[in-house]
């Protein structure tokens, strides 16, 4: 039967004439997956790109404040103690210890050279920067601060920072805490064996041949040059080929000026002399504060030994090169007062 019922599906839902719309299965998909559908997706206008950020200013590295300088002693501090009570440091068969020098004698000395001398050190470009060489100086001011002022100096200016060895007279090896002082910083005993093997072993090695008559000598006779002795740091430069560098010192003469000798308290206390100066002995332990002087140090340049080897056993050639050295220090002695002419200057 067709009547009003036609068209219609059985259970009267809807007319099968008008179809449905089904979405698409792709889409159905998507929506399903939490996505948009392809033709939203299209219809969406494009995002516009987001403009990079600026880039973040570097901040300027922080200077050290007051205080990292102190904490940069602290912790170099505590590592040396740390290194003396472990014992990881070395020390060589004449007893230098290059830890200690470095941690608590050069510190010293350099407050003594730079603030209180102003030394003034030129010429360390004849000062080889490997190998031996024997570095030859005058000696004076009664207490002998010039050859620790030179050592300590010398490695502070010189590019390889090397150390001088200093050979000292037998009295400094005599006196209990001086002679381990003296031991610790690379000293030894002033004799031809003990120079020779430094040398032979590359070091380089100071001495003053004036010894005691360059120290004791009054301050009326200050800058004149002693007699050289025998010249046997002549001998040990020939004996190892070693070049000889000359180096004069300026401003030791007035630290502790001589006005008197007491001879007979000086034999009394077996001494090589027993000075009068200024402030001493009248101020007491105040009297052993050196006077503030200006110091120059030149090298000069090194002279050639190693053409004359087969000779350290010739008197006289020993004794031209001895000449030779003492007279290049006492002329560049000449000029550098010129240089300064106050002792007290800045």
């Amino acid at each position: 039967m067709t009547g009003s019922g036609e068209g219609r599906d059985p259970q009267g839902v809807g007319r099968f004439d008008v179809p449905q719309q089904l979405p698409a299965p792709d889409a159905e998909s998507a929506r399903r997956n939490g996505h948009r559908p392809a033709a939203q997706v299209a219809s969406t206008p494009p995002l516009t790109p987001t403009p990079p950020l600026p880039p973040t200013p570097v901040e300027p590295a922080v200077p050290d404040r007051p205080g990292d300088h102190w904490d940069r002693k602290v912790a170099n501090g505590l590592a040396f103690l740390r290194r003396r009570f472990s014992g990881d440091y070395e020390v060589d068969e004449f007893g230098f210890d290059p830890d200690l020098t470095d941690a608590v004698f050069h510190p010293l000395l350099r407050l003594l050279y730079r603030d209180w001398f102003r030394t003034e050190v030129s010429g360390v470009e004849h000062v080889p920067v490997d190998g031996p060489a024997l570095v030859v100086g005058n000696h004076s001011g009664t207490v002998a601060l010039d050859a620790l002022i030179l050592s300590a100096a010398l490695h502070d200016k010189h590019p390889a920072h090397r150390y001088l060895r200093l050979l000292g007279a037998d009295l400094v090896f005599r006196m209990p805490v001086v002679s381990e002082i003296a031991r610790k910083t690379g000293g030894t005993v002033a004799c031809n064996p003990d120079a020779e093997r430094l040398l032979g072993g590359g070091d380089l090695v100071g001495v003053f041949p004036e010894g005691f008559k360059g120290i004791g000598k009054l301050y009326a006779d200050r800058y004149k040059l002693q007699r050289f002795g025998r010249g046997g740091f002549v001998s040990a430069a020939l004996r190892t080929g070693t070049p000889i560098v000359p180096v004069a010192i300026v401003g030791g003469e007035e630290i502790y000026p001589m006005l008197a000798d007491i001879k007979p308290l000086a034999r009394l206390l077996k001494l090589p002399y027993f000075p009068v100066t200024p402030t001493f002995p009248w101020l007491g332990p105040l009297g052993m504060v050196p006077l503030p002087s200006k110091w120059l140090i030149h090298f000069c340049p090194p002279i050639p030994t190693a053409h004359l080897t087969d000779s350290a056993d010739d008197p006289l050639v020993v004794f031209n090169l001895a000449d030779q050295v003492r007279e290049t220090i006492q002329q560049t002695l000449h000029t550098l007062l010129e240089q300064r002419p106050d002792p007290f200057g800045p």
